[in-house]
């Protein structure tokens, strides 16, 4: 039974250095842990050795059936979790990545005015785009003050828009 339980420790240590070292171990060993599609990753191996303990730990003390039989229920429920990892780790992976925004992303969009936009020049607003805070240069028909609330209408290149001050 010590044997079970030192390889289920081995297993959880394993996977804290994995998460704390954040693959510093693969790419010791040139990305050759990556293989089989990820099935070496240290995760899955750590989820595997740690089940195959604990589980061949836990049959071999409660059960007389022997060494064999808690080796194999270990293997099986380390397989178990193993496939587990792999699958919580692809679908982590799997993000998304949210595109960079457009003009056409940005009409209509409303903000505030950081530096007093001029009728004839430019000034800056801050404007919420996918939920972060970002400054254009900005220009305007009519002058807006400071703090004003504006509205873009028109996007007049990545880094500029044209506003118009929200009449309340």
């Amino acid at each position: 039974m010590g044997l079970f339980l030192g390889l289920g420790i081995a297993g959880v240590a394993l996977l804290a250095c994995s998460l704390l070292l954040d693959g510093l171990f693969e790419g010791l060993f040139g990305g050759a842990l990556g293989g089989l599609f990820g099935w070496l990753s240290l995760p899955v191996v750590a989820g595997f050795v740690s089940m195959l303990g604990f589980t061949g730990a836990i049959v071999l003390g409660t059960t007389g059936l022997g060494a064999g039989v808690a080796t194999a229920a270990g293997a099986l429920a380390g397989a178990v979790a193993g496939a587990l990892t792999w699958r919580l780790s692809r679908a982590l992976m799997r993000e998304q990545p949210v595109p960079a925004p457009r003009g056409d992303d940005l009409l209509g969009v409303s903000g505030a005015v950081v530096t007093a936009i001029p009728a004839d020049g430019y000034g800056e607003v801050l404007l919420r785009v996918h939920g972060q805070p970002v400054k254009f240069a900005a220009r305007s028909a009519v002058p807006a003050p400071r703090g004003a609330e504006v509205w873009v209408e028109e996007s007049l290149s990545p880094s500029s828009v044209r506003v118009r001050p929200v009449e309340r």
